[in-house]
């Protein structure tokens, strides 16, 4: 049994393992700069382009589906990127609230007209990932990579924007340019994993690991270890648990990184009050 267990779940684990890789890092800029749902709304912007494609006749799991799904979220990182100023007279999250409804009411349009779009639209939400290959996780791994790599090159901007956007400003920053490459490389990544993994798991390992490190406090290299493990911790978790109460995957790891976010805030809060 237990070989057989292994070998349902470890390639869905290691996608796992890639998800958490890029999504925890992602996390901490999206948490500094306040824009926490931004990661639904451009879901939801590839959600509808790739429901466009459907209507129009290709299959949902085709290269040129995907492509209308990637397309459709360089709008709307173009869109929010465009939406930043230094006055901030509108907040940026407002404009994401916005983007989303839109692009979810657009959706059910679509769904109106598209064969089998109710179903499309229910596997972005919830995902499948065990039906991940070997091949795939090597394919989003190595388009990870580059990713990271870039933003490795590009660390200075991105975080001097992401945590003193003032700052960015003051010493002379493109900074809608520098916020167009992120928000672009940003949906490339949600692109990519909400095909696979789902809407909410994908928002849970952006989020929940990037809370985790944010919790603890330290710097940015540490918080994104403290997060980089405990998504690897909870991957564990979700999936044996998914496996052995036989439950659905992908929401048996978002709750699990819920319970376990509020245990950690518990063992967080309680370590902070026994300091001197």
């Amino acid at each position: 049994m237990s070989n057989e267990l292994l070998s349902l779940m470890w390639v869905p684990f290691l996608m796992c393992l890639v998800l958490t890789g890029i999504h925890a890092y992602l996390g901490l800029h999206v948490i500094a700069r306040g824009v926490v749902f931004v990661d639904i709304a451009l879901a939801q912007i590839a959600a509808l382009g790739a429901t466009a494609a459907i209507l129009v006749g290709f299959d949902v799991d085709s290269q040129v589906s995907y492509l209308f799904a990637l397309g459709a979220t360089m709008l709307g990182a173009l869109v929010l990127s465009l939406t930043r100023s230094r006055e901030r007279q509108v907040s940026q999250e407002a404009v994401i609230g916005v983007v989303y409804a839109v692009s979810a009411a657009g959706a059910v349009l679509l769904v109106d007209r598209a064969p089998h779009g109710a179903e499309h639209l229910r596997s972005m939400l919830v995902g499948n990932i065990l039906t991940a290959s070997g091949a795939h996780v090597a394919e989003v791994a190595a388009l990870y990579a580059a990713i990271g790599l870039l933003h490795w090159f590009c660390r200075r901007p991105f975080f001097l924007i992401s945590t003193d956007p003032e700052a960015a400003f003051r010493y002379g920053w493109r900074v809608r340019a520098w916020d167009l490459l992120f928000y672009a490389t940003f949906g490339m990544v949600v692109t990519s994993s909400v095909r696979i993994a789902g809407v909410l798991l994908v928002f849970s390992y952006l989020i929940v690991p990037a809370l985790a490190g944010v919790a603890l406090g330290g710097t940015m290299s540490t918080r994104l270890l403290i997060g980089w493990g405990f998504g690897t911790l909870v991957s564990v978790i979700g999936m044996l648990a998914s496996a052995v109460l036989d439950l659905p995957t992908g929401a048996t790891v978002v709750c699990a990184f819920g319970l376990t976010l509020l245990l950690w805030w518990g063992f967080v809060h309680a370590w902070m009050r026994g300091r001197p």
